[in-house]
């Protein structure tokens, strides 16, 4: 298994829409355990393969609180059940530090595939419902800052910089700590 690099807003590849699935593979197999691996890493409980630069109809998911209920869903196609909206908090592996606010539907339907090709159709509510509908959003190129107002988009972009630059001068401190030679 690997650790995969997630892609940060504004980066344009976010925007690319996801293909289907043609056929469940060992590759698609190996994918899914390397985007597994790294939404754990990331502390995530959702990731959708365009985040990761794979522009293909895949999400894994995790709402369990002790991380060992991983979920796959490849060519999700989800319908929302009832009009009603409901604010939820999110954030985003792809927008590192940004929580807002977005109203999405309390229920949906889900119909996918599992990682062994098998059918999902669930009715669903709460945090499944939310989260789908963010990793679907993923896949079809959209970011739930989109959701935001003009001004809110600006300040989580300047976020987002300040995160990496941050995050990158972290990396080459602590690259250079483990570079110097230990006295005694």
């Amino acid at each position: 298994m690997a650790l995969l690099p997630i892609l940060n807003y504004p980066d344009p590849r976010l925007r690319t829409i996801a293909e289907p699935v043609k056929e469940v593979t060992a590759e698609i197999k190996t994918l899914i355990a390397d985007m597994i691996e790294t939404m754990y890493d990331a502390q995530g409980i959702g990731l959708a393969a365009s985040q990761v630069d794979r522009h293909i109809q895949l999400i894994v998911m995790d709402l369990s609180e002790d991380k060992s209920q991983p979920r796959v869903f490849i060519n999700p196609k989800v319908t929302p059940l009832v009009e009603e909206k409901q604010p939820y908090e999110e954030g985003c592996l792809s927008v590192p530090d940004v929580y807002d606010k977005v109203e999405r539907p309390t229920k949906v339907r889900i119909e996918a595939l599992d990682e062994n090709g098998d059918k999902i159709d669930e009715e669903v509510e709460g945090l499944l419902a939310v989260c789908i509908q963010h990793e679907m959003d993923h896949l079809n190129g959209v970011i739930f800052v989109d959701y935001l107002s003009r001004l809110k988009q600006t300040r989580a972009r300047d976020k987002v910089r300040k995160v990496l630059k941050i995050r990158e001068k972290q990396g080459a401190q602590s690259a250079e700590q483990q570079s110097q030679p230990i006295s005694s």
